[in-house]
């Protein structure tokens, strides 16, 4: 039986057929809905959930009865346990602030991560883990330790549908590739707080345990704002701005790098052999320069495509270092005090037309 469901933007109401996947475009305005399943097996979006919730609370404040009973388990609710949890991410921002290399701008760039994702992707604060340093909860610090169980609660009975994110910012390094599965001859890792004693977390790892358990059906995106953090998951997949297609980036050992059928996306705020830049983006905060961008460019073009986002990223560091700060905006300006240098780089467990497929988290 068709579902009679409201556009969360436009409120135009349309049907849809009862095998329609989880998410729908409106015929309108082409707004992405999420459907969510009731008990009578008909589909609802949040715009017509809410309805449904304000129609029943006037009519409990307008009842005379002061006993009346709703049996709320039969309202398809957004947060219902099938649909709630299809979504999942861990948030790491690594200050190091008791150490000589410190950072100033991670925690405010994992901050202002959690706050994109709960407002533009409708993520819950309970399908977030943040990790940082300002944290009284030990098992919240971005030690090496906690950031693995991290990891690994992320992929955990992951199943089709699931939309993951993994963000870092913080210090990467690169060490010798021994393993014969790095083409440039050099893993890139991640830092924690705790590294120098518990050493780093390095791309093999991090493929293991995020990459290689992706079911089909389930999207990883990573977001990793980091210096050498170019192919920090290892996927199989560089896309070459310059070139204009991607390249391959199969390990010459020819151990398996890929998914379990799912998909892993991974943007980075450089290549291997760059540095990553901080800037002072929101008055004197310090945030890095590609998730600033990232975020901002998004926020403004909603549905935008990956290639027009990397378009766009690369388009406004190459106007503020090739014009400088004359007329700029306040925070242009601020941008533009130190050269931005990196390269943002996308990568892939496989190959996609950038043009056409948008970017949704």
């Amino acid at each position: 039986m068709e579902s009679r469901i409201t556009c969360i933007s436009c409120n135009q109401i349309f049907s849809v057929s009862p095998y329609a996947r989880t998410e729908v475009w409106c015929p309108a305005c082409r707004q992405l809905n999420i459907l969510y399943p009731g008990v009578d097996g008909k589909f609802s979006t949040a715009s017509s959930i809410g309805a449904n919730h304000s129609k029943i609370r006037r009519k409990i404040s307008g009842s005379s009865s002061h006993h009346l009973k709703i049996d709320t388990s039969l309202l398809p609710l957004a947060s219902s346990s099938s649909q709630y949890l299809r979504k999942r991410a861990v948030l790491c921002g690594v200050s190091y602030k008791n150490c000589k290399h410190k950072l100033k701008g991670t925690v405010n760039d994992a901050m202002n991560m959690k706050h994109f994702l709960k407002r533009h992707f409708d993520f819950h604060t309970d399908q977030i883990r943040l990790l940082t340093e300002e944290t009284d909860q030990l098992d919240l610090i971005p030690t090496k330790r906690n950031i693995e169980k991290a990891l690994s609660w992320l992929v955990e009975d992951c199943q089709s549908g699931d939309s993951l994110v993994f963000f870092y910012s913080g210090h990467g390094l690169r060490q010798p590739d021994f393993d014969n599965d790095e083409i440039d001859g050099f893993d890139e890792t991640i830092c924690p707080v705790d590294f120098e004693k518990e050493g780093m977390i390095v791309d093999n790892y991090i493929n293991d345990t995020i990459v290689r358990p992706l079911k089909a059906g389930v999207t990883l995106h990573a977001i990793v704002d980091a210096c050498h953090s170019g192919t920090v998951l290892d996927l199989v997949h560089v896309y070459s701005r310059h070139r204009g297609q991607w390249e391959d980036n199969r390990p010459p050992s020819g151990v398996d790098k890929g998914t379990s059928g799912g998909l892993a996306i991974c943007i980075s705020a450089c290549e291997d052999d760059q540095l990553a830049s901080d800037t002072s983006a929101f008055e004197s905060k310090m945030n890095g320069a590609m998730t600033f961008l990232l975020t901002d460019v998004v926020k403004s073009h909603l549905g935008i495509t990956y290639g027009n986002l990397l378009d766009k990223i690369y388009n406004r560091i190459e106007k503020v270092n090739r014009q400088g700060c004359i007329n700029k905006s306040r925070i242009l300006r601020k941008l533009c005090k130190t050269t931005i240098t990196q390269k943002p780089l996308l990568s892939s467990s496989e190959e996609f037309d950038l043009y056409k497929k948008q970017f949704r988290l």
